[in-house]
């Protein structure tokens, strides 16, 4: 016995003579006493078996046998079960002897046999050999091993075997290699089709039964048609003994057919046919093919309707056609009077229409909707409001105007629906003018202080703003001036609308306590204005009540106003000119109904409460005065005064002009010398101490154009 190293793990058997079997995927095999010399007259077989579906490579990573003439000496033997693959010996391939080198060897299966044989001899240092093994997968598909394995139709090759399949239409035996025709319930509810047989015009299938059914209603009758192109297996003597072809129409049997010659067209007189192609197990005819179509009873012809359309247009119909009515662009089709796109109609079995053929009417796009502030212009006298018409929108001039500027022609469309072609079916918007009285102003102005009444209409954005708070003992009252911005929103100071608390916290008064009152011209005569109540109250966030910096607010009514010749809003600043705020010595105009009587100091006016108001409102033209001088004409004075970036000041240094209690808060209106609109560059905010239009006391107003981000941000978001 010697000891001997085998597969990995490494196995030592002693051993001589043996077989060893192997099982594993993959191993080593080695001569005993390898790499040590191999012992004489020894003989191991190692029986390699792999998993079915494998087969096993095997090769020499080291080889040193005895050489010897036809290996008769040493050698090693590979075989299968019943045949010898090769022989070796040497250490390299001679004429008569041969050596493994890199040479691979692959069993013809999942079994291989290596046998180690030596005699009794070893003249010189063999070391033997080391070998190595490995399962690999056989592609059954692609080498055809076994003619009984091949798939009739598609193989599948995987690791450690293969499967069929067959072609769509056929069925696995079960073999699992051969594919049979599946064709036993065909059926067809289709008013045509065609028909042949599998693989058609290649070979049919063989050992097959088919039926083929064609079932449709009750009053269709279908005809077949037979391409010329017809071969089915048939004999000289006997009719059609092995393949064939029989149709069944109710009562009518035809065939059964074989042979070359095609049956041609086949009225079968009926609404169900039964198809059945058999064929025996031999073969390689091409079989037939077949389109089918059916006739049914006939219905009488359609008239269009006018302005409208019938499709399929065709001269005849017959059992179970469907039309479709549809209507020309503008028009829609009418039935029991419901509007409707289209309408389908079906050919009955006793040769009636379903239905009769509706009418189409006109589109009708119905009255447009009113545009508010605007009104409505019809092309037609008529007023009519159909498919193409159109309708014209206006704004009520002189007061609105129309956003965006459009040409607000709409037109009635097809899809019932007024449309202009710059804004679609969006309505335009009716937008107050600004900055336009109805009235013009005149060209010389007296003061507001001793001052000239103004005519009805020369301010139609003037406010006035009253705050009274019944609740309190002795009850709060005050009043100041505001310019109207949009129907909605209203300009001011905020001090107008401060809160009187004793601490001086920045809070607006209660909206329950102040009223607005817009086209008002005689305080005495308020019936003949509108009133309206607050929704909300906005002081600048920044507002300092001591220095009155950042004196700007913004009073949203609880319903909008509509415009007239005595009420028109105001312009903000919006051009780049009047955003730079404005210039020193330009002209501008203010009104109020303050105190009139130049000999009342603010103080006094306080007092005496609403006697010593203007009961008609008064204006006044003053020049915007120069910033510095402003600033140098309080600094002189003694007090809290400060004239900020926020601020400009207007009036005349001898005095004799200027605005005073009760006129805060209303807007310093400039006019813009290109469009024409009065634009509100001020608000009335603060003067000094001393009476109202004394010398070198200017009146200081808000600088609106700081604002105007603020006033936006406020009001539209």
């Amino acid at each position: 016995m010697r000891l001997f190293q085998l597969f990995f793990p490494l196995l030592w058997l002693l051993c001589e003579g043996e077989v060893i079997v192997l099982r594993e995927m993959y191993g080593e095999i080695r001569t005993p006493n390898f790499p040590e010399l191999y012992p004489s007259d020894s003989e191991v077989t190692w029986n390699i078996t792999v998993s079915e579906g494998f087969r096993i490579r095997l090769y020499f990573i080291h080889f040193d046998l005895e050489p010897s003439y036809l290996c008769e000496y040493d050698y090693a033997k590979v075989e299968t079960d019943d045949q010898v693959l090769t022989t070796f010996c040497g250490k390299e391939s001679t004429d008569t002897e041969q050596a493994p080198g890199k040479q691979v060897i692959t069993s013809p299966g999942n079994f291989l046999s290596l046998t180690f044989r030596s005699d009794f001899s070893n003249e010189e240092r063999y070391t033997g050999f080391d070998a190595h093994y490995s399962a690999v997968d056989v592609d059954e598909c692609a080498e055809g091993i076994d003619e009984d394995m091949v798939c009739d139709h598609h193989c599948h090759n995987y690791i450690g075997g293969f499967y069929c399949s067959c072609r769509f239409g056929y069925l696995l035996h079960s073999d699992n290699r051969t594919c049979k025709v599946e064709c036993s319930d065909n059926l067809y509810t289709q008013r045509s089709g065609t028909i042949s047989s599998a693989d058609y015009p290649n070979s049919y299938p063989k050992s097959s039964d088919c039926l083929y059914r064609i079932e449709l209603e009750e009053g269709f009758v279908v005809n077949l048609q037979f391409d010329d192109r017809f071969d089915i297996e048939d004999h000289p003597e006997v009719s059609c003994p092995y393949d064939y072809l029989k149709i069944k129409a109710g009562k009518k049997e035809f065939g059964p057919t074989c042979g070359d010659k095609s049956p041609g067209r086949i009225e079968t007189g009926s609404n169900s046919v039964q198809i059945l192609f058999h064929s025996d197990g031999s073969g390689e005819n091409g079989g037939w093919k077949l389109s089918y179509t059916v006739t049914g009873i006939s219905c009488p012809d359609l008239q269009e309707p006018s302005n409208g359309k019938i499709e399929p247009s065709q001269t005849k119909y017959t059992f179970k056609d469907q039309a479709v009515i549809t209507c020309n662009p503008g028009y829609r089709v009418l039935k029991d009077n419901v509007e409707m796109d289209s309408f389908q109609i079906e050919c009955r079995k006793d040769g009636t229409w379903s239905n009769q053929v509706p009418r189409c009417q006109i589109v009708d796009c119905k009255l447009p909707k009113e545009l508010e502030n605007g009104f409505t212009t019809f092309s037609t006298s008529e007023n009519t409001t159909t498919y193409q018409s159109s309708i014209t929108y206006s704004c009520r001039e002189p007061y609105y105007t129309m956003t965006p500027n459009i040409t607000a022609v709409y037109f009635c469309k097809e899809n019932g629906e007024w449309i202009n072609s710059e804004i679609g079916t969006k309505l335009p918007v009716c937008e107050p003018v600004c900055g336009k009285p109805i009235r013009q102003l005149p060209g010389i102005v007296k003061r507001i202080i001793g001052g000239r009444n103004a005519e009805p209409g020369f301010f139609p954005w003037q406010v006035l703003i009253v705050v009274e708070d019944m609740s309190r003992v002795p009850e709060d009252k005050w009043f100041g001036s505001g310019a109207l911005l949009s129907d909605y929103w209203v300009l001011t100071a905020a001090h107008v609308l401060k809160s009187l608390r004793r601490d001086n916290t920045v809070i607006p008064v209660s909206k329950e306590h102040v009223t607005v009152y817009l086209g008002l011209h005689d305080v005495r005569n308020k019936t003949d204005a509108i009133s309206r109540t607050i929704d909300k109250i906005i002081l600048h966030e920044d507002f300092d009540p001591k220095i009155y910096n950042h004196d700007i607010a913004l009073v949203k009514l609880k319903e909008k106003v509509t415009m007239n010749q005595y009420i028109l809003p105001v312009c903000l600043p919006e051009l780049d000119h009047e955003l730079q705020g404005p210039q020193p010595n330009t002209l501008g105009l203010v009104a109020g109904w303050g105190i009139s009587n130049p000999n009342i100091t603010v103080d006094e006016g306080i007092s005496s409460g609403m006697r010593t108001l203007s009961d008609v409102l008064q204006y006044v033209k003053l020049p915007v005065v120069l910033h510095a001088e402003c600033k140098a004409s309080y600094e002189s004075r003694s007090g809290n005064y400060s004239v900020t970036d926020n601020m400009f000041c207007a009036g005349f240094y001898e005095g004799g002009k200027d605005t005073c209690l009760g006129d805060s808060g209303g807007a310093f209106v400039i006019q813009d010398t290109d469009t024409k609109r009065w634009v509100a560059q001020g608000l009335v905010s603060w003067g000094g101490p001393e009476e109202c239009g004394s010398k070198q006391v200017y009146g200081v107003y808000t600088k609106v154009s700081n604002y105007v981000n603020w006033l936006d941000n406020q009001i539209y978001t």
